[in-house]
């Protein structure tokens, strides 16, 4: 497995890449927008390919690097369901995966820090997020954190997993790189408390300044999505109205580019052809299946994922392989439910 740790200096923030290597797909945890350079350059001096970028909260002493690294590199973005970023093309609830090829994390839903917080185990590590910190624990007195429901996150959920876990977590204010589960629990000063009614007090008395950052980065945190204005002026985005009038027409094909996870858990549209979004260039390359159906049937391709952004990412990339008059269902199939379209379960 390729695993590096990379650290800002200025918001004391810990970004990691992963990857396992044969096609080299990686995935990033908690970027940073001012060192998206430097995760591109390694990147390429690694010779991988990014292709998911999660963010285990909404930040409040940095602007992500979710926006950015999608703009270059056309990855995934992922936050969790509870987050109030404006669009992200994946979001996930608890006991749900991220995926790449050779790597799988479990999503582990741990509020407390803030309403969206998430960890991400994965085999002998867990990715923490601000909710467990090395001889510390994130904050709880804004963005909706709830000291309660940490003390619960940590003790009834992270504490359980194995002592020798290795611990990641987002911050570190005094230069330690990494932790294990039996080490927080016997040396981290905020986990030494006899019930929740105690942690919750120790919270509460922190009075700690608001994070310098924070009347910028939360509010650019909240806007990071994809803007799908640009493909309705050129007529290659159908509102989600306009795509359920469209449903039976046999000139267009309907395409999902989400992964099988979420068509088992979200549903699907009816007659839709699955090609999941990252097999999305090969597909459409010449002698690609997309190109071969698109071609032997003269049928439009219409994208479709979850929210709109992966769509969205791969209507460029049909314009790229010459396929002009692909589109997408702006919104994806989250709006397609708010107007009442059918979906198919199962």
């Amino acid at each position: 497995m390729i695993f590096r740790q990379l650290f800002d200096s200025v918001s004391g923030t810990y970004s990691y890449i992963l990857a396992s290597r044969a096609g080299g797909e990686a995935l990033i945890i908690d970027p940073v927008l001012e060192k998206v350079d430097r995760y591109c350059q390694l990147l390429r001096e690694l010779d991988l390919k990014l292709v998911k970028a999660v963010d285990t909260h909404l930040h409040a002493d940095h602007v992500t690097g979710l926006g950015e690294l999608r703009d270059r590199t056309h990855c995934i973005t992922i936050m969790g369901e509870q987050s109030k970023a404006d669009v992200v093309a994946m979001r996930l609830a608890d006991g749900d995966k991220v995926t790449i090829e050779g790597l799988c994390l479990d999503a582990i839903y741990t509020p407390g820090h803030t309403d969206d917080s998430y960890s991400y185990a994965m085999g002998d590590r867990v990715f923490t997020g601000d909710t467990l910190l090395i001889r510390g624990t994130g904050r709880t007195d804004f963005q909706n954190g709830d000291a309660r429901a940490q003390y619960d996150s940590i003790f009834n959920r992270l504490l359980k997993l194995p002592e020798e876990t290795l611990v990641f977590p987002a911050h570190d204010y005094k230069g330690d790189t990494v932790s294990t589960i039996g080490e927080e629990k016997r040396h981290n000063p905020r986990l030494q408390v006899r019930s929740a009614d105690d942690y919750v007090a120790l919270m509460n008395n922190l009075k700690l300044p608001n994070p310098k950052m924070m009347d910028v980065a939360v509010p650019a945190n909240m806007h990071v999505g994809l803007h799908q204005d640009a493909l309705e002026k050129q007529g290659l985005s159908l509102g989600a109205r306009e795509a359920i009038a469209s449903l039976h027409r046999p000139d267009i094909l309907l395409v999902d580019l989400r992964e099988a996870g979420e068509r088992l858990k979200h549903g699907t549209l009816e007659g839709a052809l699955h090609a999941p979004y990252p097999s999305i260039e090969e597909s459409l390359k010449a002698g690609g299946m997309l190109r071969e159906v698109a071609a032997a049937t003269g049928r439009r391709i219409v994208f479709f994922c979850a929210y709109g952004e992966r769509s969205a990412m791969a209507v460029t990339v049909a314009k790229d392989a010459g396929l002009a008059n692909a589109a997408h269902i702006a919104g994806g199939i989250d709006a397609w439910k708010k107007a009442g379209g059918p979906v198919l379960r199962g």
